[in-house]
């Protein structure tokens, strides 16, 4: 099982996403995603200085690198940039729109589809497999079961299998919108927010009248309250066909969630409870920890 470090997903500045992936390049990772996913207003990093990085990465990291696109086009001018980013000539690129799909397949590029593709069943990924999809991302709230089905329904029509990579730790992201959630927290029009969700590195928890933690606000990104954690659940990944485990990237302790896999991956019994909900891997309600109520 190879383990994969997912894009940042949050808005941190330049001195903080160099620290980050200066630490992250030294841990034992199998892919590396570089590139800004949510909102194309966050400018703490180029397109030139994303491929800056990855040249860095390449030179001291056995890593495989991809540059992830955005998830949500809205205007003219990110329709352009996502162009730029499909003809970037050196990494292998991740795509979170289908607009990104058909520019690469126009060029017959190979790319990763990632979990916003929406991809459910085996006729979806054998689309994309002509498309030039080498990687499936699946939706972050696929269950073990639907995974295996998508599986064997491509099997069933005679298509090579992708690989499959897991979201297997981190806010879920769940839904995006053309509003800014984290601007309205705060009483800003979106075109005035003054990139206020910098000030929230693992976004700005949103709580039910009654006090439950409900979700996390990531600017125009809805993601879960509690971090997934699918540990203790390596059995059925490998079972289920997972070929990469992601880990989405929090602004403390990637290093030591990162140990932690590895050393499951390396043959140590994976733990019988972790912290953070896996609802969605057991077909359940995503915000639920099933051994918590004996679902599993």
């Amino acid at each position: 099982m190879k383990l994969s470090l997912g894009p940042v997903l949050f808005y941190w500045d330049k001195t903080q996403l160099g620290q980050f992936y200066s630490e992250m390049s030294a841990l034992p990772l199998d892919v590396i995603y570089l590139g800004e996913t949510v909102c194309s207003k966050r400018r703490a990093f180029s397109l030139d200085q994303w491929l800056g990085l990855g040249r860095e990465l390449q030179s001291c990291s056995q890593a495989q690198l991809v540059l992830s696109s955005l998830t949500l086009i809205e205007a003219a001018s990110e329709l352009s940039s996502l162009r730029r980013l499909c003809d970037n000539g050196e990494l292998l690129v991740e795509a979170n729109d289908m607009g990104a799909v058909q520019f690469l397949a126009e060029r017959q590029l190979p790319f990763v589809a990632g979990p916003a593709l929406n991809l459910y069943n085996g006729h979806a990924l054998g689309q994309l497999l002509d498309c030039g999809m080498i990687r499936w991302v699946p939706p972050v709230e696929c269950s073990a079961a639907l995974i295996r089905a998508v599986l064997d329904q491509v099997r069933e029509l005679g298509r090579a299998l992708p690989e499959v990579e897991v979201f297997a730790y981190g806010h879920l992201p769940l839904a995006y919108s053309a509003r800014c959630f984290t601007a309205r927290a705060q009483n800003r029009p979106k075109d005035d927010c003054q990139f206020c969700c910098i000030e929230y590195p693992d976004g700005l928890a949103l709580s039910s009248q009654e006090g439950q933690p409900l979700f996390t606000l990531n600017g125009i990104q809805t993601m879960s309250a509690e971090v997934t954690n699918l540990l203790a659940d390596y059995a059925g990944l490998v079972a289920c066909g997972a070929d990469l485990l992601r880990l989405s990237p929090r602004a403390q302790g990637m290093a030591e969630v990162i140990a932690a896999y590895q050393r499951v991956r390396q043959g140590e019994t994976p733990p019988l409870f972790v912290d953070g909900c896996n609802g969605y891997w057991h077909g359940q309600a995503g915000m639920l920890r099933v051994e918590e109520v004996g679902l599993c």
